[in-house]
């Protein structure tokens, strides 16, 4: 999962960033109201966690903002302030969560899980696309109930694919999702071909069928049809 953690306290966001990251998830930090504005606005994530006492702006303008655009981040707010009035107004502006500090980063790390299930409809920790079954917790992949070992980014990818079934997906896209906003200094997005490559094949030998399709101009698909 790609994570935006927007949390003004240097201790406490590397603590969060080392953790989640540890956990198998790509992590970005923002520090600042103006630093997290412009992420949101830029990039996608998978689940934002959001402090509300920021330096220079409050954290549920930033809430209100990413719901102007559209987007649909899991967003678990992270705040000192337990007042009730915070938690119903950020839970009335689309957060999916409130998380009060200081919290077990164990904790945090279900919460964010549990978001993620709800989102892509998931009751159970497993996955499942036809023969191919991914168990979330455990982070491995099989085929027919056989497993097949991928390298994080490619588990990355496929999961990546697998959310989103049936869409064109850009490589600009897939490479962001993999690398956040370090991809822009990409020469080229070769090495997304060279994941789903890897990726196809590895599938393809455990016997799955190939649900990748090209799609011209654009990217790929990951579909049955």
């Amino acid at each position: 999962m790609k994570i935006l953690i927007v949390e003004d306290e240097p201790d406490l966001s590397s603590a969060i960033k080392d953790y989640l990251t540890s956990e198998g998830n790509l992590c970005e930090t923002a520090f600042t109201y103006d630093a997290a504005y412009q992420k949101i606005s830029l990039y996608s994530y998978d689940c934002i966690l959001l402090d509300l006492m920021l330096p220079d702006g409050d954290g549920l303008k930033l809430l209100k903002h990413l719901k102007s655009l559209q987007k649909t981040e899991g967003v678990v707010i992270i705040s000192a302030r337990n007042a009730l009035d915070d938690r119903i107004v950020g839970l009335n502006l689309g957060a999916d969560d409130y998380l009060i500090k200081p919290f077990h980063l164990s904790e945090l790390n279900a919460r964010i899980a549990a978001i993620i299930r709800r989102k892509n409809n998931q009751h159970s920790n497993v996955l499942n696309f036809n023969e191919i079954g991914i168990d979330l917790n455990a982070k491995t992949v099989t085929v027919n109930w056989h497993e097949v070992h991928f390298t994080r980014k490619e588990y990355d990818l496929l999961l990546y694919f697998i959310y989103n079934k049936s869409k064109a997906i850009s490589k600009s896209a897939a490479a962001e999702h993999l690398w956040g906003d370090d991809a822009d200094m990409a020469d080229s997005f070769d090495f997304i071909y060279t994941h789903i490559k890897n990726i196809r094949k590895k599938l393809s030998d455990a016997g799955a069928k190939d649900y990748f399709h090209s799609v011209y101009g654009v990217g790929y698909r990951f579909s049955d049809v």
